[in-house]
């Protein structure tokens, strides 16, 4: 996983590792659920809400369209709650519910997070790199696991009780058989869908998590504070990539003092990068005098980003 504020290069890091473990005859997917994901740009090829999409050999890549999983999983309440009830059609309540649901962030996120969920759970590929949404957003991603735990831990615990009591009551009227719970059922396999992707990422042998940081003052300190609050989470932090890191031989040559002071202030930074984050630092890449678009370059960040690896 790939996390940090947004425009620092999350997007660029997570399409070159992509493409070095490709190299290495991994198969991969990287994928995003950020609606503003410009995976689409750095491949340059259209790959919204198609699903997995092959980029080169090996490697594929998804971004997901949002309302269109919103509608699928709008669609997956409705034909749960007619198949658990019996009903033949959606009440006129609970339909109006639902379609309004649809305008809150709540809905949206809590789909997203089920997509996720299928794509991790999934296992068809032997690398998945995720590129998170910005800070905030990737916080709220990972806390969802734990609240979602927490919430049908306790309503799974209420349903068996209540499950208890209907056997107890069969017992005490002789019925052979107690009929089938299936919201519990359902629970059940919820809790065990999020149980299973929580593992894969907070389990340090199987996820790595990498901040990207650049060196500037409020990126730094940003990043220092969302460490903290990751590692509540028990997200494997697995190290920093610095990303736009002019190159020093730049001094030598006849500069505009703009480029000279940027150089002063990135050395400054660079230190204290060094000093925060220590042992931690993976790698340094610099400032590219292009965009990052397109396999050619998409090679060379993956060269700088895994160089002596």
């Amino acid at each position: 996983m790939f996390g940090g504020k947004g425009g620092l290069g999350k997007t660029t890091f997570s399409a070159a590792a992509a493409y070095y473990l490709a190299g290495k005859g991994k198969k991969v997917l990287v994928f995003s659920v950020d609606p503003q994901a410009s995976l689409s740009d750095i491949f340059e090829k259209n790959i919204f809400g198609k699903g997995p999409t092959e980029i080169i050999p090996n490697l594929f890549a998804q971004e997901i369209d949002a309302d269109r999983r919103v509608k699928e999983y709008q669609q997956e309440i409705r034909r749960k709650i007619l198949d658990m009830y019996g009903m033949e059609k959606i009440p006129d309540e609970i339909e109006n519910y639902i379609q309004a649901s649809a305008a809150e962030p709540a809905m949206e996120e809590s789909a997203i997070f089920d997509e996720v969920v299928d794509i991790v759970v999934k296992g068809d590929y032997d690398y998945y790199i995720y590129d998170l949404v910005p800070l905030g957003h990737a916080l709220y991603y990972l806390s969802m696991a734990k609240v979602y735990d927490a919430w049908i831990d306790k309503i799974t615990g209420l349903r068996q009780q209540m499950r208890e009591f209907d056997h107890v009551s069969a017992v005490m009227k002789r019925q052979k058989n107690v009929e089938e719970d299936a919201i519990l059922n359902e629970l059940l396999y919820i809790k065990d869908r999020i149980n299973k992707s929580s593992r894969i990422l907070t389990d340090k042998t199987k996820t790595a998590f990498f901040f990207v940081v650049t060196p500037e003052d409020m990126v730094i300190k940003d990043t220092q504070k969302a460490a903290e609050l990751f590692s509540k989470f028990d997200v494997p932090l697995s190290g920093y990539i610095v990303n736009r890191v002019l190159p020093e031989e730049l001094e030598k040559q006849n500069i505009p003092e703009y480029i000279k002071n940027r150089i002063i202030m990135q050395k400054k930074y660079l230190d204290v990068i060094k000093t925060c984050f220590s042992r931690e630092v993976m790698a340094f890449v610099p400032e590219m005098d292009r965009d990052i678009t397109g396999i050619p370059m998409i090679e060379k960040i993956a060269k700088k980003m895994f160089e002596g690896a």
